[in-house]
């Protein structure tokens, strides 16, 4: 009983240090209201991020032998679709609750750590395969039941978590 009230308190202490800090961080280093430029010039590692993603995404899709254009914050397919990569899309809620959830867990660390490195990898990855599918595919009139790409990434998404997780919990 005490070990699932830790677990409790130490994963909601967690969650909320890394999602308010990545929040707050977007909100010191987007020019209006308390805003740093410091730390917008020199260590904004959410544009960082954000140049990875579509950096990333540009070369697969370069080497898959599309003509690929990107700006700062987006990417377009010659004769497909593309996306505009806002910062909800990077997937930092979903990589606090997971990394919040693994260090709050009862394991040994080097297992906690590991396992980090593996979940952050495949929801990353999991991210960079939906930005190409959506720069290939993409069709705002087309729509399945009033469910957008979102929705259905995030479903996909949440069940891989939770399956992998359960094993790494049972392991």
């Amino acid at each position: 009983m005490l070990g699932g009230v830790r677990f409790s308190i130490n994963f909601l202490i967690l969650f909320v240090t890394f999602y308010g800090f990545n929040i707050g961080y977007i909100g010191i280093t987007s020019p209006g209201g308390l805003y740093f430029p410091f730390l917008d010039d020199h260590l904004n590692y959410i544009e960082l991020w954000r140049n990875l993603y579509i950096a990333a995404a540009a070369k697969i899709l370069e080497l898959m032998g599309y003509v690929v254009y990107t700006t700062n914050i987006s990417l377009k397919v010659e004769s497909h679709s593309g996306f505009r990569l806002v910062y909800s899309c990077l997937g930092y809620g979903i990589m606090s609750c997971f990394s919040a959830f693994v260090l709050a867990f009862p394991k040994p660390l080097r297992s906690r750590l590991t396992f980090i490195c593996v979940g952050l990898s495949l929801i990353l990855s999991m991210n960079l395969c939906r930005l190409i599918l959506i720069s290939l595919f993409y069709n705002p009139k087309i729509t399945m039941l009033s469910v957008n790409h979102h929705d259905i990434f995030n479903a996909v998404l949440y069940i891989a978590i939770l399956f992998i997780s359960y094993i790494w919990v049972n392991s």
